[in-house]
This record gives C-alpha cells, structure tokens and sequence, in this order.
C-alpha cells in the first residue's frame, strides 16, 4: 500500500502545541529598486511556531520543504524550494501546482530526510511539520533555523491553513502573496457556496474519503469535519455525514466498506490517483462486494471520484480546486 498520508497517522498520535501565529515586526529593509520590503525578506524578523520564538537573521531565498503541503504553499508565494522530500510523491500527489523536478533536489523521504543532502544545499531555511520527530528537527536545526508547523489542526483546519500561509508569507517577506492566497481561496470558497446553494444542495449531506486495499480487503479513510476537505464542504453549505473518529491533526477516521453501511444516502466523494500505480479501491477493490453493491449512496448513484492531483493535506491552491471539482461533481 502506497497512499501517502501524513507520517504520525498510522498511530494517530499527537502531542500538545503552541498556537502557531506569525508575530513580531521588524525595520524595513531597502531593496535594489528602492523599494522596502518587510523583515522576512532582508533584516531580523521573530516568528512564533509551533516549537517558540524563532528569529531569522536575515534574507530567506534557500528554502528547504520537508512536507508536501508546506511546498504547495511556498510555491503559491512564489517560492521555489532548493531541497524537498520525495518530488517524485510530490508531483504524483500535488499536480495542482507542481514543482519542476530541474529546480529542486530530491532530500530523501518525508519521513526520513537526508540530513547531508540538506547540508549540502545550505539552506536559509526549513520548513517542516511536528510529525517529524523531535531529534530529527534537532539535527536539521545544525544546519539552518527551522519552522515547524503542525500538519493540520482539527480544531480549526481552515483557520490553520490561513494561519500556515501567513507564517510562511513572513518567514520569507511573502506577507502580500499569502494575503493574496487567501483572498482568492475566500472568492472560490464563496462562489462554491453559492453554486451548492443554487443546485438545491444547501444542507445536503456528503463524505469525503479516500482508501487502499490490502491484501483484497479495502480500508477506507474518512474525512471528518476537522479535515481540510471535510471542513471546506461544510463550508459550502454541506453537512458531513461522518463527524466522528478523526484524529486531533489531520481528522481522519479509520473504517472500512463494512462501516459505510452506517450511511444513508449521502454525497460519497472520494480521492484516487492513477499515476500512483494504486487500484481504485472504490471501483477494483470493491468489485463484486455485496455490501458495496447495497449502500445507499452506491444504488443512488451518488458516488463521485474527484480529479487526481488535488493534495488532501495542501493550501489555498489545493483548497479552490477541491471546491471546484466538489461543484462539478454534485451539481452535473
């Protein structure tokens, strides 16, 4: 099984966090064309993430992701990261806003980062998530600062992507990109919300979901209201029909084709990839099951596959296109 997932959701373990908010103002510092531009890009500016107080001493250009999510976001500021974790995963997963693979070295696995081919790239700056373990940010932090953010928040996950964009935005003097982000995923989210509305869809119950067979048995990923795309239908005027179960970062609940017996007869979108080399556990991995054949959404004909690509974990970017294909797919 090669669905990629956030790296602490197999054992569904998290631990508590400081509030991540981008704080803290610094001198402006003159540009080459005379204009100013704020600390992240030229002098001393403190950041709060999930780990304190971090001060950047000056200019960030070199930027080294470690989360597929994180590289989304630094790319939708204009930032090109030098070093990032699995580009290969990154464009099979992330195609919404892809990265050229010429521009950027591979640093290993998300979970295992090459420690000298970071080194190597001397960065100005890490960006990583607190699924990494604690003495792995330890060393990473021999070679350049790092911000570490948490992958998500399921208290919040709207509110922490914004809250994610803005802290990349001041870490690398981006702030007008990342308010700009956010004002067009606010546009998307409120045609999106009218589009359902107009369809007779307000109120109208969904899931979100995702899975992987293993050994010819299907396990099914539920994405709860403190998910990304859980909450984003909400806000669309929906109603989750799966609001329990989900874990404390990325609100994923664990079940499988038996546990959707438990749903009437919904909206059932989900998510799958063909360049992953992955079957479609919704169409291959639950062929000639009858307990498939027999859900109510199933019979209604209310299943909908979103387009590849759209990163579940991502930011505004990956946010408009899954508000997007969510219209397209109910509303057609």
């Amino acid at each position: 099984m090669h669905l990629p997932r956030p790296v602490h959701v197999a054992s569904l373990a998290v631990a508590a966090a400081l509030t991540l908010t981008a704080c803290g103002t610094t001198e402006d510092a003159a540009t080459d064309d005379g204009d100013t531009q704020d600390a992240g890009g030229g002098g001393p500016v403190t950041l709060t993430d999930e780990r304190g107080e971090h001060t950047l001493d000056g200019r960030v250009e070199d930027v080294v992701s470690l989360e597929w999510g994180l590289t989304e976001n630094l790319l939708t500021l204009g930032i090109v990261p030098v070093g990032q974790a699995d580009v290969e995963g990154y464009n099979t997963w992330a195609t919404v806003v892809p990265l050229d693979p010429e521009a950027t070295t591979d640093v290993g696995t998300r979970g295992e980062p090459s420690m000298s081919d970071i080194t190597a790239l001397d960065p100005d700056l890490i960006v990583t998530t607190t699924d990494i373990p604690e003495n792995v940010i330890a060393q990473l932090e021999d070679i350049a600062p790092v911000l570490t953010v948490r992958g998500s928040d399921a208290e919040d996950p709207l509110g922490y992507m914004r809250e994610t964009v803005e802290l990349l935005g001041a870490a690398t003097g981006r702030e007008a990109e990342a308010e700009e982000a956010l004002n067009t995923f606010d546009e998307k989210l409120a045609e999106g919300r009218a589009a359902i509305a107009e369809a007779g869809l307000d109120g109208a119950e969904f899931t979100m979901a995702d899975g992987w067979i293993v050994n010819g048995v299907v396990s099914v990923r539920m994405y709860t209201p403190g998910s990304y795309f859980g909450a984003i239908g909400e806000e669309l005027g929906m109603v989750n029909a799966w609001p329990e179960g989900g874990d404390p970062d990325y609100g994923l609940a664990q079940t499988d084709i038996e546990g959707l017996t438990a749903l009437e007869d919904v909206q059932f979108m989900y998510v799958a990839n063909d360049a992953s080399g992955e079957d479609d556990p919704f169409t291959a991995g639950v062929e000639g099951n009858a307990i498939w054949e027999q859900l109510p959404f199933v019979t209604s004909g209310t299943v909908h596959r979103l387009p590849d690509g759209i990163w579940m974990f991502g930011g505004p970017e990956s946010g408009a296109a899954f508000i997007d294909a969510a219209v397209d797919a109910l509303t057609q």
